[in-house]
């Protein structure tokens, strides 16, 4: 049976470190950030590690993302959403893709 553990973020900016953190690992493997509206909340998440033992990382706010894409800095962590890929070599940008569906019920 497949195990899903879910790990809540205070901060949007804790979770994008794992982006960050995975984007410099040995496989250089950006996650998918995903956006849903759930339970009348909007849920950005992103999922690591393999199918059967995944973790889904999630940040849940009022308010849908207001643009397209996070522009993610390397170095500092900063983001800003932006609505598009810019050019800065320093930054990971990285889009935020809307699910109308999924099978995860998080616990908010």
């Amino acid at each position: 049976m497949p195990e899903l553990v879910y790990l809540k973020y205070e901060d949007l900016d804790d979770m994008l470190k794992v982006i960050i953190y995975s984007a410099q690992s040995m496989l250089g493997v950006i996650p998918m950030l995903y956006h849903i509206n759930h339970a009348d909340k909007h849920v950005l998440f992103i999922q690591t590690g393999t199918i059967g033992n995944a973790t889904i990382h999630y940040f849940v706010q009022n308010e849908k993302p207001p643009k397209k894409f996070i522009q993610l800095k390397r170095l500092s962590g900063d983001y800003a959403y932006v609505e598009g890929i810019g050019t800065d070599a320093q930054s990971l940008y990285v889009p935020v893709l809307k699910l109308v569906k999924s099978t995860l019920e998080f616990p908010l």
